[in-house]
C-alpha cells in the first residue's frame, strides 16, 4: 500500500488566522511561496514572508502549532541538532534538525517538535520567519562513539 501524496497541514501566519489543507511533499515549496490546496479544493499560493510556521499534524480538530509544547523537558533521545528557534514576533521554540546541514533547504528548515506524540509531528519554519537559530546541542554526535571497554583479565580464546 502506497503512503498519501498530500499532508496535512495548519499554517500558521503572523497576524493572521491559520490556514488548514494539503501539501505535495515533492512540489509544495517553490523558490519564493509555498502551495496549499485547502479543504475545499482551492490552490493557494503563500509568500515565505507571511508563514510563521508550517505544522504537519495528524488531525485537523486537534491541538496545532499554537498549543504545543516549546521546549524539551530533558536533553532529547533522537539523534540530530538541539535547536533553539527565535522568531520574529519574538515567540520561541525548541526542536531537533537533521545533523546533515545540506538537507535543509533555501526556503527554511524542517524540525520535530519537542513532544513527538502530539498533534504536530514535524515542523517547517521558513527562514524568513526567524530572528536567530542556535544550536543547543549535538545529540548523537558520530565524533562520540562510546568505546568498549576490554576488562584485562578477560580470557582471549583466539590469540
Amino acid at each position: 500500500m502506497t503512503g498519501s501524496t498530500h499532508k496535512k497541514v495548519i499554517i500558521e501566519r503572523f497576524d493572521r488566522e491559520p490556514l488548514k489543507g494539503y501539501v505535495n511533499p515533492q512540489t509544495w515549496l517553490t523558490p519564493d511561496r509555498l502551495e496549499l490546496i485547502s479543504p475545499a479544493g482551492a490552490a493557494v499560493s503563500i509568500p515565505y514572508d507571511d508563514v510563521k510556521v508550517v505544522a504537519f499534524v495528524r488531525d485537523f480538530e486537534a491541538e496545532g502549532f499554537a498549543r504545543t509544547r516549546r521546549a524539551f523537558t530533558s536533553r532529547p533521545k533522537a539523534e540530530g541538532l538541539w535547536v533553539h528557534l527565535l522568531f520574529r514576533d519574538g515567540d520561541a521554540v525548541e526542536g531537533l534538525m537533521a545533523n546533515n546541514l545540506l538537507e535543509s533547504g533555501p526556503a527554511g528548515f524542517m524540525v520535530t517538535p519537542p513532544e513527538a506524540a502530539s498533534n504536530v509531528q514535524k515542523l517547517f519554519v521558513p527562514r524568513a520567519a526567524l530572528r536567530e537559530l542556535r544550536v543547543l546541542g549535538v545529540v548523537g554526535s558520530p565524533l562520540r562513539r562510546r568505546k568498549r571497554a576490554v576488562a584485562e583479565e578477560q580470557i582471549r580464546l583466539f590469540e
